[in-house]
């Protein structure tokens, strides 16, 4: 493997990196919606691992909690409590679809590729993260971001009202 040294940090890496790929992938190549959504939920899952790699417990756990908890099982029961066909729709994929999918995604793979490439990287700095970040991240919330913050409860609530009255008037 040449200079890599082969620790725990750069195998989680991977199965990580591997989890949040192929969740991404079977997201949009599977066709049942059920599948699809476990398939996203894979994928928030391996992005909570890679916070966890970068010491940003914080914002692994509110990725777990609200992304993988909330928002994955919220979509799977929209899917159990509406109404589906029995019959599925045949898509027919045309080979010019699919020929002018694989030229765009080797065109983006190109400009990542070059854009890479050409780049110059600056070293990396010194960072000193906090002793504790989700008191750092409280401090900031109640202090320099008070305003911002309240208007998103604000939004939240008023989302969550009406919510509650479009499920009503169906319920009517």
């Amino acid at each position: 493997m040449g200079n890599v040294e082969l620790t725990g940090e750069f195998v989680a890496f991977f199965v990580f990196a591997v989890m949040i790929i192929s969740g991404s992938v079977f997201m949009i190549s599977l066709t049942k919606v059920v599948h699809m959504v476990l398939s996203l939920l894979a994928a928030f899952i391996g992005v909570a691992g890679l916070f966890i790699l970068l010491e940003a417990e914080f914002l692994a756990f509110v990725q777990v909690l609200i992304y993988a908890g909330a928002v994955a099982i919220l979509m799977i029961f929209g899917i159990m409590m509406t109404k589906h066909q029995e019959e599925e729709k045949a898509t027919t994929k045309r080979a010019w679809q699919e020929g002018l999918a694989a030229v765009g995604a080797l065109a983006l793979f190109g400009l990542l590729f070059f854009a890479i490439r050409s780049s110059e990287l600056a070293p990396a700095q010194s960072f000193e993260a906090g002793e504790d970040n989700a008191l750092e991240i409280g401090k900031l919330l109640f202090t320099n971001y008070v305003i911002p913050f309240e208007l998103v409860s604000v939004l939240l609530t008023v989302a969550f009202i009406g919510s509650i009255v479009l499920a009503k008037k169906e319920a009517e």
